[in-house]
């Protein structure tokens, strides 16, 4: 199992995956911006860019919001300029978590982010604590019921993919970071269709929490992260057992 899908797939189950549109757009209209103001307001030159303007339409984000984002970026209109930052810290059962925030106050995120843990059974962390558990890779989730494992296995690797793992209700496809763009935009014009296409930091090595009073802890303890409004992701290395989620569920 590959890691990556374990707390997408969690939320997905709980239904919990961003229900707030506008919390969506916010996100989504940071990290437009921050590619913009990095990498130029030219998609065609850069990839960043491209792959969060492909994430906005996929959630129907009005194009005047998406140009706005953009010239935010590139200094055109007046804008709040962001600043990435990446939390560290331990759940319960040890596992390790990385929050990614993008913030014009630190102190002010911070301040949500230390408490999430806290009042959940976790750590927050000194920088690299648990970073070096993780590898920086381009995902792409592809529903099971859309496509022959065997053919996805052929286009993704023709695509400049890395592997294609088998997960319980989806194929995991993965890229090098430099890649993900060019491989997301060649399984498109293929007819893919993604559940989820992101740069992740996914996990080498996964942590099963059998006990339910850990898992209970631990979920709680991710979702208050996820709503914290500088937080853009968040990634672990747990896997919960079926049986376990279904009584929390």
């Amino acid at each position: 199992m590959s890691g990556h899908s374990k707390w997408a797939n969690i939320k997905r189950r709980k239904g919990a995956v961003d229900a707030k549109r506008g919390k969506i757009f916010t996100r989504l209209i940071k990290e437009i911006t921050v590619a913009a103001r990095l990498g130029g307001g030219d998609q065609v030159g850069n990839p960043r860019l491209r792959s969060a303007i492909a994430a906005a339409k996929t959630v129907n984000m009005p194009k005047e919001n998406i140009e706005r984002a953009i010239k935010k970026g590139t200094g055109e209109l007046e804008g709040t300029v962001y600043e990435e930052i990446t939390y560290e810290g331990y759940g319960p059962g040890g596992v390790a978590i990385l929050v990614d925030c993008m913030t014009d106050n630190k102190n002010r995120t911070v301040g949500e982010v230390r408490p999430a843990f806290s009042k959940n059974g976790g750590n927050l962390g000194e920088s690299g604590c648990v970073s070096y558990m993780f590898d920086k890779k381009g995902v792409l989730l592809v529903d099971k019921k859309t496509i022959d494992e065997e053919k996805l296995m052929e286009l993704a690797l023709e695509a400049g993919a890395d592997d294609v793992v088998e997960e319980e209700t989806e194929f995991q496809v993965t890229t090098a970071p430099e890649e993900f763009a060019a491989v997301r935009e060649r399984l498109e014009a293929k007819g893919i269709v993604f559940l989820e296409a992101s740069l992740s930091m996914v996990p080498q090595n996964i942590v099963e929490v059998a006990d339910e009073g850990v898992a209970k802890r631990l979920l709680k303890l991710m979702e208050s992260l996820e709503d914290c409004d500088d937080v853009q992701n968040v990634h672990s290395n747990f896997d919960i057992p079926d049986e376990i989620m279904e009584k929390l569920s």
